[in-house]
């Protein structure tokens, strides 16, 4: 991740799925205008399990859980 400020999402307990957390973040950075950062999370998030899929979610957004 660049010198960028990360945004910021929250995760509820309905947000159980991998596919939950990747359109968050995705939206997030995207909505950002941080498109090349979405494009690299993307690529490594796909690569992974759920674990680290939060693991590398935060590199990239702040995450805040409900």
């Amino acid at each position: 991740m660049l010198n960028k400020r990360r945004p910021k999402i929250e995760i509820t307990e309905n947000d159980d799925s991998a596919f939950d957390i990747l359109g968050k973040v995705s939206k997030a950075l995207r909505k950002n205008r941080m498109d090349e950062e979405a494009e690299q999370f993307f690529e490594e998030a796909t690569d992974c399990d759920y674990d680290d899929l939060l693991q590398i979610a935060k590199k990239f957004v702040k995450i805040k859980q409900l």
